[in-house]
C-alpha cells in the first residue's frame, strides 16, 4: 500500500488524498485568487539617508569642562560627614578649608573637638574661629598639641595678658601655627635687641621672618640714606614699618616725598609714621592743595588731622593778612 503525503500550496489549499490520483491529474492551481486569502506583508527596509559629501554635518557642542574638585566622601554616616556636620555647625566651611590646606580631611573628628575647645576656652566666640580658621586652616590640622606651646609663649615670654589673648589671635591668625622654637622666640629676641621693648603690642610682628622680613627692611633704610642708628630708630618708634612693602610701599612713597614735596629724610626719621597713610589718598592730595596755597605744613601737621580738621586748619592759613 502506497503511502500518501499531503502538502500545502503556497495559497493554503490541501491537495487532494487519493491514492488513485496521479501526478499528471493534479489540476493546476491558479496563482492568483479572490477567494485566496492575502500573503502577510512585510515592511520593507528603510533606506539609509544619503548625505552629501559638501553638506556640513553639525556636532553637537561640547560640555564645558566641570571645576576639578577634592575628590571627598559623601556617605552620611561617614567620618567626613559628620566632621562636616559639626564644623558647619560652628559657621566653619570644611570644604575651603580642604582645598586651602588638603591634611584638614584627615584630621580626626575628635582632634578637631579638642582643637575648638582649646581655642573656645581663651574667649575665642564662634565669629572669631571663623575668622581663624578661614585666614588660617592649618590651625584645624595642628591639634591642641601644637597649639598648647604657642598660647604658653604669648603668656609667658611675650607678655600678652590673658585677657588680651583673643584679640592677639584674632588680629594674627598665623601666630598658632608658627614654631616658637625657629620663628616666634628668635623674632621675639631680635625685636627686643632693636630696643622695641613692649612686645604684647606688636605680637603680630612675632610670626614674621627675621631673615625673609625684618632684616631687607632695614637694608632698605640704609641703602636710601639712612644710617646704621637711624633706620633702628625709625623701627623702634613706628615698629609696624617692618609690615609694609618695600615695593608697593616704602619705595613709592620716600621717592614722591624727595622728589614732588622736596623734603629732606630727616623728616621720616621724626615721623616714621608718614609711611601708614596712603599716597594717592592722603598724601598727594593734601600735598597739592597745600602747595596751590603756598601753605607748608609739616608732616604729622599735614598727615594726622582728620578732613575737616585739615580744612579748617587751611582756612586758618588762608584767613591770615
Amino acid at each position: 500500500m502506497e503511502e500518501v503525503f499531503r502538502f500545502c500550496s503556497c495559497s493554503g489549499l490541501q491537495l487532494p488524498s487519493n491514492p488513485q490520483f496521479l501526478p499528471s491529474q493534479i489540476p493546476k492551481i491558479p496563482t492568483s485568487s479572490h477567494n485566496a486569502p492575502p500573503r502577510p506583508r512585510f515592511p520593507l527596509p528603510v533606506r539609509a539617508l544619503r548625505l552629501s559629501p559638501k553638506t556640513p554635518t553639525p556636532l553637537p557642542e561640547k560640555p564645558p569642562k566641570p571645576p576639578t574638585l577634592p575628590v571627598l566622601p559623601s556617605q552620611p554616616s561617614s567620618p567626613f560627614h559628620e566632621k562636616l556636620l559639626y564644623l558647619d555647625s560652628l559657621g566653619i566651611d570644611l570644604f575651603a578649608a580642604v582645598a586651602a590646606h588638603p591634611p584638614v580631611a584627615a584630621v580626626p573628628l575628635a582632634d578637631l573637638r579638642a582643637t575648638v575647645d582649646l581655642l573656645l576656652s581663651i574667649g575665642l566666640a564662634a565669629g572669631d574661629l571663623r575668622r581663624v580658621c578661614g585666614m588660617c586652616p592649618e590651625v584645624l590640622a595642628a591639634g591642641p598639641k601644637a597649639l598648647t606651646p604657642v598660647l604658653t609663649f604669648l603668656l609667658r615670654e611675650a607678655g600678652v595678658q590673658g585677657r588680651d589673648l583673643r584679640r592677639v589671635i584674632h588680629r594674627r591668625p598665623r601666630l598658632l601655627v608658627s614654631d616658637v622654637a625657629c620663628r616666634l622666640r628668635p623674632t621675639l629676641y631680635f625685636l627686643q635687641m632693636l630696643g622695641i621693648t613692649a612686645i604684647s603690642r606688636h605680637t603680630s610682628l612675632l610670626s614674621c621672618s627675621v631673615e625673609e622680613k625684618l632684616l631687607p627692611r632695614l637694608d632698605f633704610l640704609q641703602r636710601v640714606g639712612f644710617s646704621h642708628r637711624d633706620s633702628r630708630v625709625m623701627v623702634r618708634r613706628f615698629p609696624q614699618l617692618f609690615c609694609y612693602s618695600i615695593k608697593e610701599n616704602l619705595q613709592p612713597k620716600i621717592e614722591f616725598l624727595a622728589s614732588e614735596m622736596g623734603r629732606e629724610l630727616r623728616e621720616l626719621k621724626e615721623f616714621p609714621h608718614y609711611f601708614s597713610f596712603s599716597l594717592e589718598n592722603r598724601i598727594k592730595p593734601r600735598h597739592r592743595v597745600c602747595n596751590e596755597k603756598g601753605v607748608f605744613l609739616p608732616l604729622p601737621a599735614l598727615l594726622r588731622p582728620s578732613d575737616e580738621q585739615f580744612d579748617a586748619r587751611l582756612e586758618k592759613f588762608w584767613c591770615q593778612p
